[in-house]
Parts: structure tokens; sequence; C-alpha cells
């Protein structure tokens, strides 16, 4: 009888350690870090959403550039994994703005999200945590760790009231890479 009470427990412990091998591996997605997603996505390029009015003597002069305009910058520095790149806020034609990452390569993981924050860039593991200790807006989920992506920012937000940029692992509370927007 002894021996039989003895294979049930190990048979419960082996149970209970392979519920908890799958949920670590759920959590963690550890073959995240070995796929990659590549974006290619252009500029967008907005059409007015009026036509334009007629030139003539007293036309008032153009109220903008035709094309995109860059309004801050900067690259990308690593904290938690590998990252570089490049981020813009870019000024569309319709006056729209769009946060344009262009040349980003960084690990894949769990639950990417690009962020708008204020707090300063810092180098190494310092800045690895600091993304969610003040004001910051979760923009999108990261649609590729790889490439060049565009992320509209809302038209209600002041995109000057944030100096920065984090690729952010929001799984576990941490910086992947940033960028301190520089403006032009």
């Amino acid at each position: 009888m002894g021996r039989v009470v003895g294979k049930r427990w190990w048979a419960g412990i082996a149970v209970v350690a392979a519920v908890a091998v799958a949920a670590g591996l759920v959590w963690f997605k550890p073959w995240a870090l070995w796929v990659d997603e590549t974006v290619s996505e252009a500029l967008p390029t907005a059409a007015p959403s009026a036509p334009p009015l007629a030139a003539g003597p007293s036309a008032p002069p153009s109220a903008g550039p035709a094309g995109p305009v860059t309004l801050a910058q900067g690259s990308f520095i690593t904290h938690e994994h590998t990252t570089t790149g490049t981020v813009k806020v870019v000024r569309l034609p319709d006056g729209s703005r769009t946060l344009r990452l262009e040349g980003l390569d960084t690990s894949n993981g769990p639950d990417l999200r690009v962020w708008l924050s204020d707090a300063p860039v810092k180098e190494g593991r310092a800045g690895w945590g600091v993304f969610d200790d003040g004001e910051y807006l979760n923009l999108a989920k990261l649609k590729g760790n790889k490439g060049d992506q565009n992320y509209p920012l809302p038209p209600d937000v002041d995109w000057t009231a944030y100096t920065s940029v984090s690729i952010w692992c929001d799984r576990f509370d941490v910086s992947f890479g940033a960028a301190e927007l520089v403006r032009t």
C-alpha cells in the first residue's frame, strides 16, 4: 500500500510540475526571442481633408509645406535588450502627426509597447524602469521588432509634453530601448 501512495504522490508532483512549466512558457514566451517580426511601412501621406482654394490675387499663401515635416527625432539606446534605430515625430500635410520608427532593430518579446514618456533617457540599467515613473502614453502594441513603422498620435495629445520614446515590455515593466526626442 505504501508503494501505491508513493506512486500517486510522485504522479501528483509530476502533474503540478508540468502545469508550472506550461504556465511559465506562456508567461515568458521565450521562443519570441528567436522569432523576428519585420515591418516595412512607408511614411503615410495624408491627403488634405478639404479641396485647396483657388489661387488668385487675394488668395492667402499656402499654410504649410506640401510634404511631411520632421518635428522631433532621436536615436535609440539599449536598455534590457540591444536596440537600435531612430524615431521621429512627423507632421503630415493634413496637420496630423505620427510617430515613426525607422530601422528599428530590437529583440522580440512578450507584450511590447511603444510609449511616449516624460522620463529622461538614461544609459544602462539605470534607464530600464524609469518610463512608467511619471507621465506616459501607451501609443500601441509594437507592430514588429524590426523595420520601419508608423504610430498615429491622437489629435488631442500634446506630444511636446513627452521627451522620450520607449520600446516597453509591459509584461515585465522594463524598457528594451529608448530614444530622447529632440525638436528640430
